[in-house]
């Protein structure tokens, strides 16, 4: 992962609404969930619903598929996980870890 698309996703991820509107469809599973229970679940108007969407899905956070007249929202796993990986990837790359409890040594 690109040290841009990590800080595009992490910047997308920064606002409160879009973050809350992630951790839900995260929970949701492979499953997803339809806008409308979004729409209800966080109480917020469809116009900044589709805003805050259309941010994490320009960042590949989310996807999007249309079943019927039902448009059904999915946290893109892969995704996620490249980005957590690469938070993660170079822990302790500079110092000594303990293998034990992750703590940098002394």
């Amino acid at each position: 992962m690109k040290l841009e698309q990590a800080a595009k996703q992490l910047e997308a991820l920064g606002n409160p609404t879009r973050l809350n509107l992630y951790r839900t469809l995260v929970r949701a599973g492979e499953a997803g969930r339809p806008v409308g229970y979004l729409q209800e679940t966080l109480g917020i108007a469809a116009s900044t619903l589709s805003h805050h969407l259309h941010r994490l899905i320009l960042t590949g956070l989310v996807t999007q598929e249309r079943q019927a007249t039902t448009l059904i929202c999915r946290a893109n796993y892969p995704v996620m996980s490249d980005l957590l990986g690469f938070l993660a990837d170079e822990c302790c790359a500079d110092a000594a870890c303990s293998p034990a409890s992750g703590e940098v040594a002394a």
